[in-house]
């Protein structure tokens, strides 16, 4: 599965009520690490299907649910699961290490 738009108003029934973990990259278009990670984390949202699901927020386009989260600085992803924000990592990684992680927070 790709990894899916979220928007400041979808993000509460895309992400708060979700069954499953999501995933949320907050990002932008002129964000150089964020376009690093971006094929990574397409790829990792395919391998980590149904346990998983990887949202990105464009932080230009949605600036209610970043300002809200206090969001500063990008790439920034932030694993949310039943509603609530559990683990949040700041900056780009290797793919190894951001599925790494990804599995170690599900």
């Amino acid at each position: 599965m790709p990894t899916k738009a979220v928007t400041d108003a979808s993000f509460e029934a895309d992400v708060l009520n979700s069954d499953t973990p999501v995933l949320v990259d907050f990002w932008a278009d002129w964000c150089g690490p964020c376009k690093m990670i971006g094929p990574a984390l397409e790829e990792i949202s395919e391998e980590l299907e149904g346990k998983v699901t990887i949202a990105k927020m464009d932080i230009m386009a949605n600036p209610d649910v970043p300002g809200k989260m206090g969001v500063q600085s990008i790439p920034y992803l932030v694993l949310f699961k039943d509603g609530e924000p559990v683990a949040q990592k700041l900056g780009a990684a290797p793919k190894s290490q951001l599925k790494g992680w990804i599995e170690s927070e599900i």
